[in-house]
């Protein structure tokens, strides 16, 4: 159904037509359809959908949707919701929710539940213990595999995941996990701990989501069981959770690449004011920090004063600099945050780099030798201009390699060695060396 369709089935208030429809949509696509909509009419078509499938559209909802639908409707409409979300999604609202929703929530909560909701609130941000949930399927290590069925067909429903069970003993402690697979491939009598896999890959409550993204990733889990330091079984974490970590890392990067404070709103939830003020900050230290090209510029002006000519070719050369960096430093930071590249890879990415600023120079730098040499008859300046544009992609492109390595050593964000820093350091750099081959060339 499109959103026209549908705004304008809400104003001929033919509500029953509206519902049919609905029901026969994805719970993924009726909420991206509510989450286009304005607050009244988003409130109209949640109301319109049946009880059962309001709470698992509920949980497709973004956040502000989330908040905006909960503040309208009833409190026992909005405790039912509660009560049918998954516990790690049910952590998430809380986590964004005004204060006197979360009390409203906690306090319909049964004890054990308002303890471990309080649990979770305590774990430190983008960590295991913030990701993880409790619904996951236990088994004993001496079940028969037909046990460990009847437990899955008992307490399955409502669990986040019953493809891969959880193998504990009477401490919780973690001895192995079974897929679902394997128990239905098995012989009904044969005991759980003989198929079981002993070999496995854990995570802390306190590691950082991007280390468990990169997990996923390298072993293609579906879930994946987050212990304490007693290797005890707290949750697990699943796919579908990560998926949003992946998406909210890549968005970062890119913010922090592009000199803008990330966020975690979307672009058009954002005043002008919001926008204006996560740019501004890195936009003044990149600016402060071009004056060292003023300062490198000012010291050569008898330079430019007695050759002319010069001042033409710099914006290129910078330029040409900048871009060569920020290529470098694109590809190493993608290379750190996919595990590619390391710190004892250092050297190893310089010498690329160099390697790699060789060609590009040379190739440039020819061209424009020629160019010059053509258009303008002036054998000094192609010779400055092409054996610059050599140094400088060297330069621009081990720079750019380098510093993300570097910055991922001492424990800083990668990204934030992207492409606005790299092009002012590149900037100051160019001109350094084209003022000292045109000092020797001219003088």
């Amino acid at each position: 159904m499109e959103i026209n369709e549908l705004i304008e089935l809400i104003n001929e208030k033919a509500y029953k037509q509206i519902r049919t429809q609905l029901v026969d949509l994805q719970e993924a696509d009726i909420a991206e359809l509510i989450e286009e909509l304005d607050d009244r009419d988003a409130l109209i078509v949640y109301r319109l959908l049946p009880k059962e499938i309001a709470a698992d559209v509920f949980a497709f909802l973004d956040i502000e949707t989330q908040s905006e639908i909960s503040m309208l409707i009833s409190e026992k409409e909005l405790a039912y919701i509660i009560n049918e979300l998954n516990f790690d999604d049910k952590i998430d609202l809380l986590e964004e929710m005004p204060a006197n929703v979360v009390k409203m929530i906690l306090r319909d909560a049964t004890d054990k539940e308002r303890k471990l909701i309080n649990q979770f609130l305590n774990y430190k941000e983008a960590s295991a213990g913030s990701l993880m949930t409790i619904e996951f399927v236990d088994l004993r290590a001496d079940m028969t595999v037909e046990n460990a069925m009847s437990r899955i067909r008992r307490i399955g429903i409502t669990k986040e995941t019953i493809y891969t069970c959880f193998v504990t003993d009477n401490t919780r402690r973690l001895e192995g996990i079974v897929t679902l697979k394997e128990l239905v491939l098995s012989p009904q009598d044969h005991l759980v701990g003989d198929i079981m896999e002993t070999e496995v890959i854990s995570v802390s409550t306190t590691d950082d989501q991007e280390v468990i993204a990169n997990i996923f990733k390298k072993y293609d889990f579906l879930s994946l069981p987050v212990v304490d330091h007693e290797n005890r079984l707290v949750g697990i974490i699943t796919i579908d959770d990560v998926v949003d970590v992946i998406e909210e890392e890549t968005t970062e990067d890119f913010q922090k690449m592009a000199a803008i404070e990330p966020s975690d709103m979307e672009y058009m939830s954002m005043t002008s004011f919001d926008l204006a003020k996560r740019r501004l900050m890195w936009l003044v230290i990149l600016m402060f920090s071009a004056t060292i090209t003023e300062y490198i510029s000012n010291k050569n002006t008898y330079l430019t004063a007695q050759f002319a000519i010069l001042f033409g070719v710099i914006p290129m050369l910078m330029s040409t600099g900048g871009n060569a960096g920020a290529q470098s430093s694109t590809l190493v930071i993608r290379g750190i945050t996919l595990g590619e590249i390391d710190f004892k890879d250092f050297m190893a990415v310089i010498w690329k780099e160099i390697k790699v600023g060789l060609y590009i120079g040379g190739t440039l730098g020819g061209l424009n030798f020629t160019r010059i040499l053509l258009l303008r008859q002036d054998l000094k300046l192609a010779s400055i201009v092409g054996l610059t544009l050599i140094g400088t992609s060297v330069t621009a492109t081990t720079v750019g390699g380098m510093l993300p390595i570097l910055a991922k050593k001492l424990k800083l964000d990668p990204a934030t060695m992207a492409n606005p820093l790299i092009t002012t350091i590149t900037d100051a750099l160019t001109l350094i060396i084209f003022f000292a081959i045109s000092a020797i060339v001219l003088l």
